[in-house]
């Protein structure tokens, strides 16, 4: 095997230790000879995509977007594609008791012509439907939508590869109009991964709390699930070994995993064999509900992004998973810089439980950020606030978890000329960062540009909207220099009196990956 073969392979081996589910492609040989030795960054030429069921209600319109970025060294080819997942789910029974799939899936089935299909009759119809693309990128710069009504709104699997796999994003937002969970729903698709955590989950009878697990492969994944509350982690009934079949999608409702009734609940996944996609959808019977989107990975500093500045109450839930207890400093990045909120300076977090804080109206009419510190970084923590906003009798909620950097580039989707809010926060240093709206659904011409976020500030930035724009549009954050940089998006719309709203973090999207110099010498290696 010779140096060059040997090169390639690590590089790939480190791409795939970052992105989960990506791949480059062997760099041009002349571009290697240029460089000095350096690792080349290079963007990614696979990648995939997982979006949960959007809802169960019949009332639920959902909107599905999917955008990539023009991206300088991309291929000139390439798909994006979302398709149907299969949904787990038990099988309805006739009147004689007999499942439909038995009566017409065995050994054979009848088709619409009442012959036989060798293919296995309804399993193969629905084989096919779940084949069939939902969304499909035609070009890079241009988002795409579609919309789906009622419950019947599948889940995706998605795949990018080519000049569409640096930088996409997908995007699936479900406005439902009355009922448990009324209002605006919205989360950011998101790759298959083998650990989640999600604080600010429920089991308390006012919550309908839904775990959505996505199986991108075609093999099965095995999951166990974990659920801990204010008194450390609750017994749970099937929450060890749970199946994923493949390519298909399997919703759990938490309040039946266990018996405990609990207001703040931390659910912790982890994938025992295989990968998956993860999202808890949080419904309330008072206050809507909206996507709680997985926390960062626990560390001992956190930042949860973009708290809106009409927010009537934020709660704060907290846990740690080390045995230690914790003093949690907190501090809020508004406009003019970080500030310390009277009365809550300080919140103490026992090990292994899950702790919620009420901090009222935080922001008090301010753009925000929430800033979590733990003394000397030493425990980690993963944290998530829950949002009202409205007047009482007429609120609408959502989740903003503590988020990752946005490293180099990040896209939010399904803008409208109103109502969208682009918050962005430095909480550390300052920086400068580059936005473009991308052309629109239906039509318009991008616009760019350049913002300022000085340390220790949150801005909400007046977004560029594309001149002409028809449809919804893609807006793209790019850190120019300084950071690092967090940010989120919240569209908000007002239906009935009530303020409609929902607030995706935005995590840089990997699309470029450092790739070591095909001419380096790994001769030791042979050795």
């Amino acid at each position: 095997m010779n140096r060059t073969t040997l090169s390639l392979i690590a590089g790939v081996t480190a791409l795939a230790a970052v992105t989960g589910f990506a791949a480059v492609s062997a760099p041009d040989p002349g571009a290697a000879e240029e460089r000095t030795g350096a690792a080349a960054t290079l963007p990614v030429e696979r990648t995939g995509l997982l979006c949960p069921q959007p809802s169960t209600s019949d009332l639920a319109e959902t909107t599905y977007t999917s955008f990539t970025p023009v991206t300088e060294g991309a291929d000139d080819e390439g798909t994006a594609v979302l398709r149907a997942a299969a949904q787990q789910s038990a099988p309805e029974e006739n009147a004689d008791g007999e499942s439909e799939d038995e009566k017409d899936g065995e050994d054979g089935s009848t088709g619409e012509n009442g012959e036989k299909d060798e293919q296995g009759g309804k399993g193969a119809a629905k084989d096919a439907q779940a084949d069939k693309p939902v969304l499909q990128l035609q070009a890079p710069g241009k988002p795409v939508a579609v919309e789906a009504d009622g419950a019947d709104a599948p889940a995706l699997v998605g795949t990018a590869d080519g000049r569409f796999a640096s930088g996409w994003t997908a995007q699936q937002t479900t406005e439902v109009a009355a009922g448990t969970g009324r209002g605006l729903q919205g989360v950011a698709c998101s790759a298959a991964d083998t650990q989640f955590w999600f604080p600010g989950a429920s089991t308390d009878d006012s919550r309908t709390d839904y775990l959505h697990l996505t199986n991108p492969d075609d093999s099965a994944a095995v999951v166990d699930i974990e659920l801990y509350g204010k008194d450390g982690e609750l017994e749970t009934t099937v929450g060890e070994g749970v199946t994923v079949k493949p390519r298909s999608a399997e919703p759990l409702l938490l309040s039946t995993l266990t018996a405990e009734k609990q207001a703040d609940v931390t659910v912790h996944v982890v994938v025992r064999s295989g990968r998956v996609g993860a999202a808890v959808q949080a419904l309330d019977d008072e206050t809507g509900g909206d996507w709680l989107p997985a926390s960062a990975d626990p560390s001992g500093s956190l930042v949860l992004p973009g708290i809106p500045k009409d927010a009537k109450a934020v709660r704060l839930v907290a846990f740690t998973p080390e045995d230690a207890d914790v003093d949690l400093k907190v501090q809020l990045a508004s406009p003019s810089g970080l500030i310390t909120p009277a009365g809550n300076e300080t919140l103490h977090l026992k090990g292994g439980m899950t702790a919620g804080f009420d901090l009222g109206d935080l922001t008090r009419g301010e753009a925000g950020s929430l800033v979590l510190t733990a003394p000397d970084g030493s425990v980690p923590v993963v944290a998530a606030v829950r949002v009202l906003r409205g007047e009482e009798g007429k609120q609408e909620s959502a989740f903003i978890p503590a988020a990752r950097p946005l490293e180099t580039r990040a896209t939010a989707l399904d803008n409208t000329g109103k109502g969208t809010t682009l918050s962005v926060t430095a909480p550390q240093g300052g920086a400068e960062i580059e936005v473009t709206a991308s052309a629109g659904t239906k039509g318009g011409t991008p616009q760019t540009k350049t913002y300022t976020i000085k340390s220790g500030t949150t801005q909400d930035v007046e977004a560029p909207v594309p001149a002409g724009l028809k449809g919804s549009y893609a807006l793209t954050v790019e850190t120019r220099s300084g950071g690092p940089v967090y940010a989120s998006r919240t569209l908000a719309r007002t239906e009935g009196g009530v303020p409609f709203f929902t607030v995706q973090p935005l995590p840089d999207d990997r699309g470029m990956v450092a790739v070591p110099d095909a001419s380096e010498d790994l001769s030791v290696l042979q050795k």
